[in-house]
């Protein structure tokens, strides 16, 4: 169930009326709230119900476990305070466990095909007959995303830092339909509290709300399949129909219309979420204003950013052990990152990239640092050059992110260098989309916080009005269908 569309519009009318209902009647308002959310997932296949169901049955009973033995049971026999050493351990275990079931389970369906084709080829260049089954199974939507949070939930309480949940609230927080799919990835201690809080319909931050629905709607809607359909398909397509100028264009319409479909859906599901009286994470933070690719990441994709931070960078080591160690543990961290998001080669060369700048911007900076150096040029034109560096750096790895394979990544850049056959793709609203969206990443914060402010002192019918005509412009400017969204693949 795509949030644009009238089918998700009838279905969250009658889930915002019954979750304020029965709010106030917790053992009512969960198990309605996990068929609601099952009923959503469901909407694409019924057989990706059994998995999800699976995961939370998986990862409960994980999580029970490993909480059981850290409660100290052993300890407390013997009179002492907290877990004995041994009801770590095994507690410990029972996170691995957790974690290896999760991972074997993405493992097949997301990764099996990619690893089987690729030791076969091996196999057959040493000249070694055999090669592993094909699979061939549809990749369920937002696995990657559940399971990342599921592995959050056992490994923070394997390392005693939030509390098990009970087996109906886990259930709750693992398919809440407004994140389920595509993020944002919210943790267990961002969640756990907000279940069991009771707050009153009177007080929701409705103008914040419809205001973050209504954005979302707008970059994906609009922005996102206007790009897509005008001018990135078809440059991607076919690279070499196209000038370098168009292909270069198409570059920079990609990274607009990723970002505007994938902050899109954040600000859909946040907004839907507040209207339910939780709030989510921010996941985006204008990430075109990155002066470095560190800071990108501090702005893009916030929550997956964390999590890579927190569950693979640090306990790898992070930046605790020499300077090469911190440059692999960046490497790794960046490759794994590419690979969750995709089993081919262009993603694990999107994330390579990434890496190998990150690790030289630390050098750099390390090395600055060390040497007391003065910036080269003046802070204004340092600025600039620090920002077309990052921003371009960024645009190279979109290109293999978004090609269907490495030699289609390579002829679209190859295409670059050809000043023929101008198809006509760069038209002057073509332009003015995107070099518009990306001068709107510079627009002060504080302006869309006195927008908010003034929508939410309307009276509640001037607000339904500028909600109806903001609804009924962004149809008209929409396209007569609208695809799914581009991180639903991942």
């Amino acid at each position: 169930m795509l949030f644009p569309t009238f089918a998700f519009g009838a279905f969250f009318v009658v889930v915002f009326v019954v979750n304020w209902l029965t709010r106030p009647h917790p053992t009512l308002w969960k198990p309605l709230m996990l068929g609601f959310s099952i009923f959503f997932y469901g909407w694409w296949s019924w057989r990706f119900v059994l998995l999800l169901v699976a995961m939370i049955v998986i990862n409960w009973v994980v999580g029970h476990r490993a909480a059981d033995r850290l409660r100290g049971s052993d300890a407390t026999a013997a009179g002492l305070q907290g877990p004995s050493r041994d009801g770590a351990r095994v507690a410990r275990r029972w996170v691995r466990i957790g974690v290896a079931a999760n991972l074997g389970i993405l493992g097949v369906f997301k990764y099996w095909d990619f690893f089987a084709v690729e030791l076969s080829n091996l196999l057959e260049s040493l000249g070694i007959s055999g090669s592993l089954p094909i699979l061939e199974y549809t990749l369920p939507v937002g696995i990657s995303f559940y399971t990342f949070q599921a592995m959050s939930y056992i490994i923070d309480v394997g390392r005693g830092n939030v509390r098990e949940m009970a087996p109906m609230d886990f259930a709750v927080y693992l398919s809440f339909f407004p994140q389920l799919v595509a993020g944002p990835i919210v943790r267990a201690s961002e969640m756990a509290p907000q279940l069991a809080a009771r707050p009153d319909p009177r007080y929701l931050p409705a103008a914040e709300a419809f205001g973050l629905i209504l954005s979302g709607l707008f970059k994906k809607v609009v922005v996102s399949s206007f790009l897509a359909s005008h001018i990135v398909d078809g440059v991607f397509a076919d690279p070499g129909g196209h000038s370098g100028p168009e292909v270069v264009l198409a570059v920079y319409a990609y990274a607009v219309q990723i970002y505007a479909d994938f902050s899109g859906y954040t600000d859909i599901a946040i907004g839907v979420a507040l209207l339910l009286g939780f709030r989510f994470p921010q996941n985006f933070n204008a990430p075109y204003q990155a002066l470095t690719l560190q800071d990108f990441w501090r702005r893009w994709h916030m929550t997956l950013s964390r999590w890579l931070r927190d569950y693979l960078y640090v306990p790898l080591g992070g930046n605790r052990g020499s300077r090469a160690s911190t440059y692999r543990n960046l490497m790794l961290v960046m490759l794994l990152g590419g690979l969750w998001h995709g089993s081919t080669w262009n993603f694990v060369i999107w994330g390579g990239i990434h890496g190998v700048v990150l690790a030289v911007e630390r050098l750099v900076r390390e090395r600055r640092e060390q040497q007391g150096s003065r910036p080269i040029l003046p802070v204004g034109i340092g600025e600039v050059v620090r920002w077309l560096v990052t921003f371009h750096v960024v645009c190279l790895a979109w290109v293999f992110f978004r090609s269907e394979s490495l030699s289609a990544s390579f002829e679209m850049l190859g295409a670059i260098a050809n000043f023929d056959n101008y198809a006509g793709t760069a038209t002057p609203l073509v332009i003015a989309v995107t070099f518009g969206a990306l001068a709107f990443q510079f627009i002060p914060g504080a302006w869309a916080a006195q927008l908010r402010i003034g929508f939410a002192d309307l009276s509640w019918l001037a607000q339904g009005a500028v909600v109806g005509l903001a609804l009924v412009a962004i149809d008209v400017l929409g396209p007569s269908g609208v695809a799914p969204f581009i991180y639903f693949q991942f």
